[in-house]
């Protein structure tokens, strides 16, 4: 697979939806997760991430303009142990509590399909970081219909032991804008980091649709320590 710029793919596609990054530090010494939400409507627009525990949340900018919180007001990003888990669902939820009952990663999904807002059937994305012992592995889920078909869903997993330095690997909701919304298709994309969080962080935020945008989440975690550093942008103030 042939390593593609983040930026450039970010800044060529209007509407990839939300997004999930995960790799290592080109220096070698950090993982590095990051999730980005998008949004076409005034309710998906009218969100911040918000910190709580280790992990985030979504939440309302203006409680009194959300209309539908189902699948909008979530955990994106849940710690359990020396494993981050982040997904654009409230699957994030069921993984913890899988995984918490020794399941794995991709038992725990079994009892999960893509979301039910037809036409779109919106693809469920998760992304699981492992750091222990001075490693690193992470692993990263996506349950999409098949072809637009509700009835069936294809689920994918991609397991990716001892990364190498430098690399990251990209999984998106959707392929770009439409209606309905085409599910993304293929492998995560390989992807570039950067050593500088805040200069990772912006990148990405600069290349996001302006229109779009609504909030990003950049954390860099410490292979060796499991000490992390994070970062929340969000569009509205």
């Amino acid at each position: 697979m042939n390593l593609i710029s983040l930026k450039d793919d970010l800044k060529n596609n209007s509407y990839p939806g939300r997004g999930i990054v995960i790799g290592k530090t080109p220096d070698g010494t950090k993982a590095v997760a990051t999730y980005f939400i998008m949004g076409r409507s005034e309710n998906s627009r009218n969100r911040v991430f918000v910190e709580e525990g280790e992990g985030i949340r979504t939440q309302a900018f203006d409680p009194s303009k959300l209309t539908d919180p189902s699948l909008i007001i979530y955990a994106p990003v849940r710690i359990l142990g020396n494993k981050t888990i982040v997904t654009n669902g409230d699957q994030t939820d069921t993984i913890y509590e899988g995984m918490d009952t020794q399941l794995t990663f991709e038992q725990s999904l079994r009892c999960r399909e893509f979301e039910p807002d037809s036409p779109n059937f919106t693809p469920r994305i998760s992304g699981i970081l492992h750091t222990e012992g001075g490693q690193f592995n992470y692993a990263m889920s996506i349950l999409k219909s098949n072809h637009g078909n509700p009835d069936s869903c294809n689920r994918y997993t991609f397991a990716y032991e001892n990364p190498a330095a430098g690399e990251a690997h990209f999984i998106h909701t959707y392929m770009h804008d439409g209606n309905p919304l085409p599910s993304f298709e293929g492998e995560p994309k390989l992807v570039e980091t950067l050593n500088d969080i805040d200069e990772f962080t912006e990148m990405i935020w600069e290349n996001l649709n302006g229109e779009n945008k609504v909030s990003l989440f950049v954390r860099y975690i410490d292979i060796k320590t499991q000490t992390y550093e994070t970062r929340i942008v969000n569009k509205n103030k």
